[in-house]
């Protein structure tokens, strides 16, 4: 199609968006968590520890990719009333379809399953969740979906202030007992899967107390204005629609890929240590940090509804040590101010995110990149993930028998204060998660936890990224630490000229709102 033709089919389906509205909410159905699960395995199992720990959550870290897809498969096959699911991206790959049909099967079995997924990441899939929302058991929303499902980005021409506010939350919670949350979505990158792109992580699963609040926040956006009944948007499932799904599982087990992961989800022990109460949590106070989903319809600028003024209530201000892991780091100028006051203060602050070399995002590394150096004089250690590195023993193992080569890129969002409290969520340190987005996440009250983000960057941080600085005139060098020796480099390393010309003329753009 010649430009001419294609920008008029263009300008006429944005008219024709124009005249498309979403479905009315008058016959959805509210519903809320299921209790009463106290006499299923995973509540009799569960009882005497959290019993033993008045009050506390039970936390277990998931570092590892592929033991946070086991713990997730997990949950899906221990469930015996019901599974609330909530992710921004879920993937039709391979992981992606063995996370679905742990969901067909749990329904099968008669536990309700209630699957919220926001509508920007899952293209592609409307007939899949049409056949799962067709399921008797199972209950599939499209949270702030788009009204035309094809060729879904002219569906911004019209209505970009709505469209620009995601739902970023992820948690997956089995009988009211058990959940996972953290900053995983649900795809192969996300459980260092095939080759390509992986994603370094981390989720934690929690039992206790805690998991009622997830339950609490999933209803909430459950029943939301913002979350739409699938079958409004997808349509019906087709006749024989169950069988090709069917179908589409076996296939994938056929996959290689697939097997691998099948085969890790039969010998794994982590069910046998849960059920039998031999799981070795971190027995703490835990608190659920979420935002409002009114943020997402928000026009006004409300305060009450972020999960940043939340966050700030609730951590308060570092006295000692403040270490911060993000992905996509746009602290803008009034982040940066307050960074660079504490550090002058006395707070030792070190901050990983992606290198331009790793970041899946280069337009998120312009907002960081103008920032460097007020951060770097106030005396702020920044470091700058490499690709490739900073992987687990059984990640690397992973690497080598797959098929292809791979590289990491940072996706975990966590930071620890004063090596006595962790964050672990989906919160993105940036304007995005902070006024955009709906974000959720956990903070521990967990020495032996907080210490551990802490040895990770004493440890694996140095070797595994490179090292911003500033040269004694004033300029960026970043400092690569090798078996060899220091290696020092005047540009963005493993970056080309163009690639760093585009984030330097981006960095001059106002964008940080977007970013």
């Amino acid at each position: 199609m010649r430009a001419p033709a294609l920008l008029l089919a263009s300008l006429l389906a944005a008219l024709t968006m124009g005249c498309a509205s979403l479905p009315a909410l008058e016959s959805r159905t509210a519903s809320a968590a299921l209790g009463g699960a106290e006499d299923t395995r995973l509540g009799r199992a569960l009882a005497p520890p959290v019993a033993a720990h008045p009050g506390d959550a039970g936390i277990y870290p998931l570092p590892d990719a592929r033991d946070a897809f086991v713990a997730r498969a997990l949950l899906a096959g221990i469930a015996e009333k019901s599974l609330d699911v909530q992710y921004y991206i879920w993937h039709g790959d391979q992981t992606g379809l063995l996370l679905f049909e742990a969901l067909w099967e749990a329904a099968e079995r008669g536990v309700r399953v209630r699957l919220l997924l926001d509508d920007n990441g899952v293209a592609g899939l409307d007939d899949t969740l049409a056949t799962l929302d067709a399921h008797a058991n199972v209950e599939v929303r499209l949270y702030n979906p788009f009204t035309v499902r094809g060729m879904r980005a002219l569906n911004y021409l019209t209505e970009f202030g709505r469209l620009n506010r995601r739902m970023h939350n992820k948690s997956f919670t089995a009988d009211n007992h058990a959940t996972i949350v953290g900053g995983r979505n649900i795809g192969n990158e996300y459980f260092a899967a095939g080759s390509g792109v992986w994603f370094r992580d981390l989720d934690v699963l929690a039992v206790g107390p805690v998991v009622r609040e997830v339950s609490q926040a999933f209803d909430l956006y459950w029943n939301s204005a913002s979350a739409y009944p699938a079958a409004g948007l997808v349509g019906d499932a087709a006749p024989g629609a169950a069988d090709a799904l069917l179908t589409r599982f076996a296939r994938n087990h056929a996959d290689s890929l697939s097997a691998d992961y099948l085969e890790a989800l039969r010998d794994t022990s982590l069910a046998r240590k849960l059920l039998q109460g031999e799981l070795a949590f971190e027995w703490s106070g835990a608190q659920l940090l979420r935002d409002d989903p009114a943020k997402t319809l928000d026009r006004d600028g409300r305060t009450d509804v972020l999960l940043l003024s939340a966050l700030l209530q609730a951590v308060g201000q570092p006295a000692a040590s403040f270490d911060l892991v993000s992905p996509y780091f746009v602290p803008g100028a009034e982040g940066t101010r307050a960074l660079a006051a504490l550090a002058r203060s006395g707070v030792k602050i070190r901050v990983l995110t992606n290198s331009l070399a790793a970041t899946d995002v280069s337009a998120v590394h312009a907002g960081y990149a103008k920032r460097r150096k007020d951060l770097l004089a106030a005396g702020i250690a920044l470091y700058e993930m490499k690709p490739s590195r900073l992987e687990t023993e059984d990640e690397r193992e992973q690497r080598r028998s797959a098929t292809g080569s791979s590289s990491a890129s940072l996706h975990a969002k966590t930071f620890a204060l004063d090596g006595r409290r962790i964050f672990v969520g989906s919160f993105n340190f940036d304007e995005r998660s902070a006024h955009l987005n709906t974000e959720l996440g956990l903070l521990i009250d967990n020495a032996a936890l907080a210490g551990r983000l802490g040895e990770f960057f004493d440890r694996e941080v140095p070797g595994g990224a490179y090292e911003a600085r500033l040269s004694r005139d004033g300029e960026l060098d970043w400092i690569e630490r090798t078996p060899s020796g220091e290696q020092r480099y005047a540009s963005e390393p493993g970056a080309g000229l163009l690639k760093r010309a585009w984030i330097g003329f981006l960095s001059l753009l106002p964008i940080d709102w977007l970013l």
